[in-house]
């Protein structure tokens, strides 16, 4: 059953923390790019949201360079991507401050895809479940790993509305992308 807080249509809030990113010498933490698997698992994590049938009205990314390439990677395996907001508030945002851009979200967006940062995102996800697949919420109680996808469904007429213990997180994966063998 979904928590309910209010009426309202069903809306679906996405979280997806960056692919794997790699670790250069010299390289600010805001700018380092996506490693070898970060490369392979984004892709693969736009695929995933496609088949589940979860993609996005809306897309909040982080303007650090591993999720914005993130983002792009998983967008780009959709017929045409939905808009996107950069938004520099979400690097290293806790709870919070997470929660206050989802709520700047436009009523019309029936389902919100967030791409941003550990430990924020996974806490974030804790916050809102009031309820939700038992599998689910102890895999992200267990972790929340890079390409992380965890989706969660609430009734309400604003993303204003949205509340701690309000949400119901109906899913949980982790895409990987395959090496390519060498020949």
């Amino acid at each position: 059953m979904i928590a309910r807080h209010g009426a309202g249509p069903l809306r679906r809030l996405v979280v997806l923390r960056h692919a794997k990113s790699a670790w250069p010498a010299g390289v600010d933490d805001h700018e380092r790019p996506l490693g070898p698997r970060g490369l392979r698992d984004a892709p693969a994590a736009g695929r995933a949201l496609a088949e589940a049938d979860c993609l996005p009205d809306l897309a909040l990314c982080s303007t650090a360079e591993r999720a914005r390439r993130t983002w792009e990677l998983a967008a780009a395996q959709w017929g045409t991507p939905p808009p996107v907001r950069d938004d520099p508030r979400l690097y290293g945002a806790d709870v919070p401050e997470l929660l206050a851009a989802v709520r700047e979200a436009p009523p019309e967006v029936g389902t919100l895809l967030l791409v941003g940062h550990n430990p924020g995102l996974e806490e974030l996800v804790l916050e809102l479940a009031g309820d939700g697949l038992d599998d689910a919420l102890d895999d992200v109680r267990t972790k929340f790993p890079t390409s992380a996808i965890a989706v969660l469904a609430w009734h309400g007429d604003s993303w204003r509305d949205l509340a701690p213990g309000t949400a119901l997180l109906t899913s949980m994966t982790v895409p990987r992308g395959r090496k390519k063998k060498r020949p």
